[in-house]
């Protein structure tokens, strides 16, 4: 009898705990008493103010790396402009070493991250395209190498010893020059010395402050006219930015959006060069490679940001939300209270009539 018992109860262990297991936490909550629950909404309260705070200065922070991104584009367009022109200026090929397209053996993988989490699935999702370049790579047996940029990448990678991994890297706050240098260096070095044949480039786009798209773009080999282009070879060079600012609106925090299309002087088609086309070209491409890489940067940053904000506004939304339900049921259950103990004093004075 007490096996067939036991067997009885233990044949339906999953709905039982599950139920015992809500029964438990809506219990928890009902016998909590009302310091308890004074000292949860408290603690809620702090959470709010926290999470507040933290979004406001992630909005504040998309700003200024909003800006960063548009005021380094004139610089872009024009060195564009300049490559393209003296390509078209030129009746034949150069050799340069960063456009000499190879047979691709070996790729490398920049993958850039973010410093610090507390920003929803960012960094995540950007592992993950990182994942599924390798293991398309590994299907067509090329080779390949990781560099990885941000501290959360770094740790990912360090964790996994089977990954190679050619360099870590850790970005500033806000990135600059020497930062997109430090990188260009690196793969220059692997790329020239045909230690690998392509370099691929694994970024959070910035598309708005809700929505960022993880891309891959080909950083090296470089076109001869300045262009940039994902592993289909598709041109994606932007031509205009958005920037999206904090304003007031009612009393409450709201986002308007302005685009922003990039001004450049026109380029003089009479322009003579007096130094030899190879060296102007040796010169400009790596400039404009340190740009493009600057450039990824600066919108990792700003999609980073924009996903701590999203992710500091649920969790705001969702401590308002708690703070309701635990206000009601503090109410009720002081006014249960309240009621309980008037039932005592009347029962007391029925008894003493």
């Amino acid at each position: 009898m007490s096996s067939t018992m036991w067997a009885t109860t233990s044949a339906k262990p999953t709905p039982l705990s599950a139920k015992a297991s809500s029964r438990r936490s809506s219990l928890c909550i009902v016998r909590c008493s009302l310091r308890d629950l004074r000292d949860r909404i408290s603690s809620v309260k702090n959470t709010q103010k926290i999470t507040e705070a933290m979004k406001l200065v992630a909005a504040a922070k998309v700003r200024r790396a909003q800006e960063a991104v548009v005021s380094g584009r004139p610089f872009s367009e024009a060195l564009v402009d300049v490559l393209f022109n003296i390509n078209e200026q030129l009746d034949i090929d150069i050799d340069v070493p960063l456009t000499r397209v190879r047979p691709v053996k070996k790729v490398a993988l920049v993958v850039v991250t973010g410093e610090r989490g507390l920003c929803g699935a960012f960094n995540n999702n950007i592992i993950r395209k990182a994942e599924q370049r390798m293991e398309q790579l590994k299907q067509l047996g090329i080779e390949f190498t990781v560099v990885s940029v941000g501290k959360k990448g770094n740790s990912y990678f360090q964790r996994r010893p089977y990954i190679p991994v050619d360099r870590f890297l850790e970005s500033a706050s806000l990135p600059t020059t020497k930062d997109a240098q430090a990188i260009a260096d690196d793969v220059f070095s692997l790329f020239v010395s045909e230690e690998v044949d392509k370099v691929e480039l694994l970024y959070t786009k910035f598309v708005s402050l809700v929505k960022s798209d993880p891309v891959i773009h080909t950083l090296l080999p470089l076109s001869p006219k300045g262009e940039i282009c994902d592993v289909n070879g598709v041109c994606v060079d932007a031509a205009e930015d958005e920037l999206f600012r904090l304003t007031t609106k009612e009393g409450k925090l709201t986002v308007e959006r302005d685009t922003v299309r990039t001004q450049t002087t026109s380029f003089s088609p009479i322009l003579q060069f007096e130094q030899d086309p190879v060296q102007i070209l040796d010169a400009l491409l790596p400039l404009y490679l340190n740009s493009q890489i600057l450039r990824a940067l600066q919108e990792s940053l700003a999609s980073e940001l924009a996903a701590r904000m999203s992710a500091m506004s649920s969790a705001s939304d969702n401590a308002v939300e708690l703070k309701k339900s635990l206000s009601i049921l503090y109410n009720r259950q002081r006014q249960a209270k309240i009621t309980g103990e008037i039932l005592e004093i009347v029962a007391g004075a029925n008894a003493l009539a």
